[in-house]
């Protein structure tokens, strides 16, 4: 009961001898959320494929609802979804005729498919549109059309890979709530990403892997947490008493940084204990402030202490 829904062990690619993915291991436990974080190129993609049966490891395997991709894969097939980086409807199809090509694949009854239909189309907020070609949806439409087509056969399992690419900010969010649905619901999601806000806001554990290695693991604060200590920031109301204020915050004993021109002061925290203390030597010397805060490295921070480069900066394609 307590087995994990996903497992890499040991995977390894290597195509003419070049090694896209070199040993990766990891597992996400039932109804949760595990965020595979890194760069074009890093290996993302070549994992996913992998662990979905549509490319062979060169060693290792990999298990998806208990089940093992080399030695059972039609059982794996079953258990999953998945939603590639490229939407794939059928353009000239309505979203209904989508739904209803995949289902019979699936084998499912009409009557059944048709009330599922139904279902996933108001899920995903096209049922407006649902008797359109496909060709005539925006991407975000198309894209969340896309997720309702992989959930036709309501897997437990559910790999996105890079599912908000090339969407516009309102259309990711919209995304993302509709993701958060499901992982109420139960459904496992493992999400590959780029977008170290899209892994902040959904995953409950995050993998980082670069050039085909898993550099790092754990929760996105334990993540943060190892680019360095939370900032305090201090932006006073009078320019006049930022000299007072900065003796304030040196008693923590933190290197203290001063913005004139913004009227704020910036220095290292060990939570929410500094918060406090500041805020109340600041009252007690009757220094008005316009606001205080901890401000905690970011996603982008620890990538870039961990890679040395950006997670968007380019590589080689794997």
């Amino acid at each position: 009961m307590n087995a994990p829904a996903i497992e890499a062990i040991d995977l390894v690619k290597q195509f003419d001898g070049v090694t896209a993915v070199d040993g990766v291991s990891f597992s996400v436990p039932a109804g949760t959320v595990l965020g595979l974080l890194g760069p074009n190129g890093a290996g993302k993609t070549t994992t996913v494929r992998m662990m979905t049966t549509l490319s062979t490891p060169t060693s290792g395997t990999a298990r998806v609802a208990g089940y093992d991709v080399l030695e059972d894969p039609d059982m794996v097939r079953r258990n999953m979804g998945l939603t590639g980086q490229a939407a794939t409807v059928d353009e000239l199809l309505t979203g209904r005729e989508n739904i209803r090509m995949i289902g019979g694949l699936y084998g499912i009854g009409k009557k059944d498919l048709a009330r599922l239909g139904d279902q996933l189309l108001e899920q995903f907020s096209i049922a407006e549109a649902s008797d359109r070609p496909a060709k005539t949806y925006s991407g975000g439409m198309r894209r969340r059309l896309d997720l309702a087509v992989s959930l036709i056969a309501s897997p437990p399992v559910l790999f996105l890979d890079e599912p908000t690419t090339g969407l516009d900010p309102r259309s990711r969010s919209d995304l993302w709530e509709v993701l958060r649905g499901l992982v109420a619901g139960g459904t496992t999601l493992l999400l590959t990403t780029q977008y170290l806000e899209e892994a902040d806001q959904l995953a409950d554990d995050i993998v980082v892997i670069d050039r085909g290695r898993i550099i790092a693991k754990g929760t996105p604060l334990q993540l943060k947490q190892q680019a360095g200590n939370a900032s305090l920031v201090v932006t006073v109301s009078h320019a006049v008493d930022l000299p007072a204020a900065r003796d304030l915050l040196a008693r923590t004993g933190s290197e203290v940084h001063v913005d004139v021109g913004a009227r704020q002061l910036t220095a290292s925290a060990d939570g929410i204990a500094d918060l406090t203390t500041v805020a109340n030597w600041l009252q007690e010397s009757r220094i008005e402030v316009d606001d205080i805060g901890l401000s905690r490295p970011s996603l982008d921070d620890v990538f870039l202490s961990l890679t040395g480069h950006r997670a968007d900066d380019e590589e080689v394609p794997a």
